[in-house]
């Protein structure tokens, strides 16, 4: 199974995108802003790429998350529930609504997407994510 996550639009120290699951839309992204420099801890999003996603326990969040493997620069980077950059050190956000600099009904979305993850994974398909920048605004 493969989720693309193309970034749409820069909202402050947002990045909001859009997570499609073999190819149909799934729901929005929202990640720390992405920075045309050198990485700065816990407010730069994750290098566009593909990374391969395995499930992994989070003491902090108390659940088990998908996690990216092999992120230049970055370790414990998580797929997880969350609203606004405030909830995110470099992980990616889900959310079905989405607004200026945040993401809503984030739970809902991360459940669904969870299982759809999970359940793959236990079919025995390999789940991996292609992060894309494709910005329609200007910034």
């Amino acid at each position: 199974m493969t989720l693309t996550l193309t970034r749409r639009w820069r909202e402050g120290e947002a990045t909001i995108g859009e997570v499609a699951v073999d190819g149909g839309f799934d729901c929005y992204s929202l990640e720390d802003r992405v920075h045309d420099g050198p990485k700065i801890p816990g407010e730069t999003a994750i290098p566009a790429g593909t990374y391969g996603i395995v499930l992994h326990y989070s003491p902090g969040l108390r659940m088990d998350v998908p996690m990216l493997c092999d992120v230049p620069g970055f370790e414990w980077i998580y797929i997880h529930p969350g609203n606004t950059p405030a909830d995110t050190k470099g992980c990616i956000l889900v959310g079905y609504g989405r607004g200026r600099a945040a993401i809503t009904e984030s739970r809902l979305a991360f459940s669904a997407l969870f299982a759809k993850i999970k359940g793959a994974m236990l079919d025995g398909e390999a789940v991996a994510i292609e992060i894309l920048d494709a910005f329609e605004d200007a910034a």
